[in-house]
């Protein structure tokens, strides 16, 4: 019988992390005792709400829709468009446009399967259109969920003032003033730049302009080959841009697994994405319409484009916070605890705002933290070592828990697992072969693969498939355990079970 655990972390047992608030010694876990709901302290100008939320992303509609499904009367505050950076310029739209790119490479591919077809050719105004409807009908849905659960919405910039004030100014709700018994930060993140690159849209972009691109350019030089850099020059690639990616550290995609970043990179380099690692960039030339790329101690590239791929940075330069005990560290993410918690009583942050990972997914675990906290209940912190990574790229890249290379940093003694797609009968059928499953687990005292530690996975819809494995890492399974699970046959998943079922020595076809 597989163990349930409750997924508690303290916060000084995350990397960057600010240190929890409990009196707990350090590596201690502690029970935590729930603050009481603070009590109200009225402006008699402004409206009351049980909570405001300071911006409308996920975390922030996320903490609005789960605290008003409890019962709150809840304000959400947001400047620009409802469902955030996520929705507009981030996962939605990016995944919509690397779809594209399957179905471009589904139909180049067609005359294998004995189906034949010309060329593809994209006319990209169409992908457009399709890119926003997508967009569009799912924030039109967040938007109507909101209303449905009478969450009050204000169009402007929100500042938090002591007393649990806050001002919303800037946009069509005009000047006003709200209190509330909570308030949630969610103020989410903006794209960093970097010197020398100034952005203008048209040859320098971010992901914001990169996801309304009016065409597909010939060339394309990514700097940052992380996951949204990686993204980016997959999907580009694809459909015909040459692409070159530019990258800092020693290797692309850091923090997976090296046994999964190799095969994302032999696959680029398959298809003609140049890839430099341990590179630094120091400005470009333009020059008509079109610009040259200059790489210390290495040849320039001429490219029509460059995308400048080197993640977020929290949207906290104008929060207000004067009178109140929110503080900001030093790279401007708002200080919270492991209950996402800041210095103030009865405010919390949630989000890409916060030092955690800037994920949406995570973003609405944190808001459900939060809005728990705030109903007087037990909340469980995010576990933030475990939760589950996805990237999009060809191929696909997802993982859970320890990479091989963490998990003996973290002192562990573990045994491996690798098995190919190679030999999987429904990646053979699909005709998408590239890539692994790669299981790290705790080694016993026996020599035995014990405790599952970490799942990574690389290839053809892994992003659909982590989900057993992130449980098995969440809940403390055992290999042992995991094993009894009967897979359905012929899935692209068995590969999992396989994989664990050879841990325990014995195997069927892996």
């Amino acid at each position: 019988m597989i163990r349930r655990r409750v997924l508690m972390v303290t916060a000084n047992a995350i990397p960057g992390a600010p240190r929890a608030r409990t009196g707990a010694p350090d590596g201690a876990v502690e029970s935590i005792a729930v603050r009481p709901r603070p009590q109200r302290e009225v402006v008699p100008t402004a409206e009351h709400f049980d909570v405001v939320v300071i911006g409308g992303g996920p975390g922030g509609y996320a903490a609005a829709l789960y605290g008003a499904s409890a019962g709150l009367n809840v304000a959400m505050i947001e400047k620009n468009k409802v469902g955030g950076t996520c929705l507009h310029v981030g996962c939605i739209p990016a995944k919509e446009l690397l779809e594209t790119a399957h179905v471009y490479r589904t139909i180049a591919e067609a005359p294998a399967f004995g189906i034949s077809t010309g060329r593809p050719e994209v006319d990209w105004s169409v992908t457009m259109e399709r890119k926003q409807k997508v967009v569009d009908s799912l924030a039109g849905g967040v938007r109507t969920l909101l209303k449905g659960r009478k969450v009050t919405i204000y169009d402007g910039h929100g500042r938090l003032h002591a007393g649990r004030r806050v001002t919303v100014s800037g946009g069509e709700s005009g000047d006003v003033e709200l209190t509330g018994d909570a308030v949630i930060i969610a103020a989410g993140s903006v794209t960093r730049t970097i010197p020398g690159f100034d952005v203008d849209g048209e040859i320098v972009m971010t992901s914001d302009e990169v996801l309304s691109i009016p065409r597909l350019p010939g060339t394309a030089v990514v700097i940052g080959g992380g996951a949204i850099g990686c993204e980016f020059a997959s999907m580009m690639a694809d459909m015909g841009t040459q692409v070159t990616v530019l990258e800092a550290l020693p290797k692309i995609l850091p923090g997976c697994d090296t046994d999964v970043t190799a095969v994302v990179e032999r696959s680029f380099k398959k298809r003609n994405i140049e890839v430099r690692t341990g590179v630094r960039v120091t400005g470009h030339e333009p020059s008509d319409g079109s610009t040259v790329v200059h790489v210390e101690g290495a040849d320039s590239i001429k490219t029509d484009v460059v995308v400048v791929s080197v993640g977020r940075k929290p949207n906290t330069d104008d929060l207000g916070l004067e009178g109140t005990a929110v503080e900001l560290d030093e790279r401007g993410f708002v200080v919270v605890d492991e209950l996402c918690r800041t210095g103030e009583d009865g405010v919390w942050a949630v989000g890409d705002c916060i030092a955690t990972p800037a994920l949406a997914h995570v973003g609405f675990a944190e808001a459900i933290v939060a809005i728990t906290g705030i109903l007087g209940e037990q909340p469980v912190p995010v576990d933030y070592q475990n939760v589950p990574w996805c990237i999009y790229c060809r191929p696909e890249v997802a993982f859970a828990g320890h990479s091989e290379a963490s998990a003996k940093e973290a002192g562990f003694d573990v045994v491996t697992s690798k098995h190919r797609y190679t030999g999987n009968s429904r990646a053979q059928i699909v005709g998408e072969t590239e890539g692994l499953v790669k299981i790290i687990a705790e080694k016993g005292p026996d020599g035995r693969a014990g405790r599952i530690l970490g799942v990574h996975m690389v290839g053809p819809w892994v992003t659909e498939q982590l989900g057993q494995g992130y449980l098995a890492v969440n809940w403390e399974a055992t290999v042992d355990e995991v094993a009894h699970f009967i897979q359905p046959h012929p899935t692209l998943s068995e590969l999992f079970g396989e994989s664990v079922l050879a841990m325990t020595g014995r195997s069927l076809h892996a």
